[in-house]
């Protein structure tokens, strides 16, 4: 193993499956939609009976001339993020609502539970309660009487796309799901994979790249195997996993002993070890999408460096299979990064220089799909 002497040679990466970066270049956003619109806009607050502390805010967009449209509920990805999923300079939810509104297909999008207008605490949610956030959206918009309750479908992005996977799976009024950049494995395996792609994309070596996945892949044996879910009692044995790790290396001589520095352990720990993680991990997308039998599009850009397209559709479509779904279209997309950007690499440090929200190519491809069944 090649000796390196600077910390620059190596590049620890550990992400979530989907992240914002908060320092974004002021680039041009030619797609992004303008007041006033020539359609209805409507704010809208609707409560989670689930929990009385969560009150959630969004809006409702409705095709103008158009009695009771099918409407599709956009599911962010994770981090905290308003209800234009709003994240580097870019507004997602936005442009696709403002698209799909003109196209004849109501749209309700909604700030997550403790961000913007929603209340609630973002930070001790969980997978399975942002999957409880979107089944009451579905319940709100069942008391609308210009809505048609049978046909109300969700778009989740990335893991948003599980989300509906999950809602979908319980309730089966769901009138179609379409998954942006969706899993179709685990959160382990979405993670291993992002982390090396990435960190291979920014240059890191082999050598670096086995040490990474080795790295976090000893925190995640713990948590994998680990039932308590309690934070305090899951840290411990986290920490001990990780310095016995080291201690490995140290007794191999290897170069990167010394890089496993007690604040890279704290860095981890701390970020592995909230209630959406440590559930998130764990999650097997196949055990809902095996009982999703409503139509289901799914979609991933050839160079989204987060949810590999091939990974991914290869599991969704084998899962959907087994569930005996009969209307699945898979799509993977060239050129297009995790965001659904025309993109160069892939990178998530293009997102914020590329002016391109939303590629006019997929915005088609979802309006077609959804028309061409309701």
């Amino acid at each position: 193993m090649k000796c390196y002497k600077t910390m620059k040679h190596i590049k620890f990466v550990v992400l979530a499956c989907s992240f914002t970066i908060l320092g974004f270049s002021q680039t041009k956003r030619p797609q992004e939609p303008k007041a006033p619109f020539d359609y209805p806009s409507e704010l809208v607050f609707f409560e989670n009976p689930n929990d009385e502390n969560i009150k959630l805010a969004g809006t409702l967009t409705l095709p103008k001339d158009v009695k009771k449209p099918p409407v599709a509920i956009l599911i962010s990805g994770s981090g905290p993020q308003n209800r234009d999923e709003e994240l580097m300079g870019h507004k997602p939810f936005l442009v696709l609502a403002d698209y799909l509104t003109r196209n004849g297909i109501a749209v309700l999008r909604y700030d997550d539970r403790g961000t913007a207008e929603s209340t609630g605490d973002f930070n001790i949610a969980t997978t399975f309660d942002f999957a409880s956030d979107a089944e009451a959206a579905m319940r709100y918009l069942k008391t609308r009487k210009d809505i048609n309750p049978n046909k109300i479908g969700l778009i989740g992005h990335s893991e948003g796309g599980l989300i509906a996977t999950l809602v979908a799976a319980q309730h089966k009024n769901v009138a179609f799901i379409i998954m942006l950049a969706g899993m179709g494995v685990n959160g382990r395996a979405v993670l291993e994979s992002q982390s090396w792609e990435i960190a291979k994309q920014m240059g890191a070596s082999e050598e670096t790249l086995d040490f990474n996945k080795a790295f976090t892949s000893t925190a995640y044996d713990v948590l994998m195997t680990e039932k308590n879910e309690n934070k305090n009692e899951i840290e411990p044995k986290i920490k001990t996993a990780l310095k016995n790790f080291k201690t490995d290396l140290e007794t191999k001589n290897s170069p990167y002993a010394m890089y496993v520095s007690d604040a890279l352990i704290e860095r981890l720990v701390n970020q592995i070890t909230s209630p959406w993680f440590i559930n998130f991990i764990k999650i097997e997308p196949k055990d809902y999408l095996e009982k999703t039998t409503c139509p289901v599009l799914a979609l991933n850009g050839s160079k989204d460096l987060q949810v590999l397209a091939k990974l991914n559709l290869e599991a969704i479509e084998s899962a959907l299979i087994t569930a005996g779904n009969k209307d699945i279209t898979l799509k993977e997309l060239e050129g297009l990064n995790h965001l659904f950007q025309t993109a160069n690499t892939g990178s998530p440090s293009e997102y914020s220089v590329i002016e391109e929200t939303f590629s006019p190519i997929a915005l088609k491809i979802i309006k077609d799909w959804i028309l061409n069944r309701f």
